[in-house]
């Protein structure tokens, strides 16, 4: 089956499956079942079995998954074994969060460097991924294997950083910019609007309010 064949929520909840057995094998758990995947990620145990069933059988009933290889399976699946280099734009608050966050070695994706324009950060580092000059952008993604950039400069500068990103290459972008972003068809965009996801649990909690007796 190929990728595009595969419905975006089951897509999404790999990486969650892969970071449990991740920690599963860190803790030199064997075996593991649908039902503790599921408890785990806070999935239904015939959906996490219905998600592994579109790749093929990896576990055996009443024995369970081996942690080992189903880890090893979807990392193949997912292009977790080999690395993904990523460049950060905009070296503020929310970009310095972003490059210290530890977790992005699990899925092999490496942040070669950050870029902006305040010269009193440039020269500097973050969790040692240097602070570079935004002029020096494009020649940085002539001369290394960028693939994906990582976009957290305010909405109004995120348009002209996708536009360089475009013309050099790159093959997805991360979005952290509250804006929609005009790129290529074939350029991969995530948008992450964390004032959206805030929203939205704001939405819940009034309803809840509203429905109390």
């Amino acid at each position: 089956m190929k990728t595009a064949e595969i419905p975006r929520p089951t897509l999404e909840r790999l990486p969650l499956y892969y970071r449990s057995l991740s920690l599963w094998r860190e803790q030199g758990i064997i075996t593991v079942s649908s039902v503790d995947i599921g408890r785990d990620v806070g999935v239904n145990v015939v959906q996490v079995r219905k998600d592994l069933a579109y790749f093929g059988e990896f576990g055996r009933p009443g024995v369970g998954y081996n942690v080992e290889y189903l880890m090893d399976e979807l990392g193949k699946l997912m292009g977790f074994t080999t690395e993904t280099k990523a460049v950060l734009i905009g070296a503020g608050r929310l970009g310095t969060a972003v490059v210290s966050y530890g977790g992005f070695k699990r899925y092999s994706v490496k942040i070669a460097a950050m870029f902006d324009t305040d010269k009193e950060k440039i020269g500097t580092e973050v969790s040692d991924v240097p602070i570079l000059d935004m002029a020096y952008l494009p020649q940085f993604l002539g001369e290394n294997e960028i693939e994906l950039g990582i976009i957290t400069v305010p909405s109004l500068a995120a348009q002209e950083v996708a536009d360089i990103l475009t013309a050099n290459d790159i093959k997805a972008i991360w979005n952290f910019a509250p804006v929609s972003l005009q790129v290529p068809e074939e350029i991969k965009v995530r948008n992450e609007d964390l004032a959206v996801g805030l929203a939205t649990l704001c939405y819940f909690l009034n309803k809840e309010k509203k429905d109390a007796p």
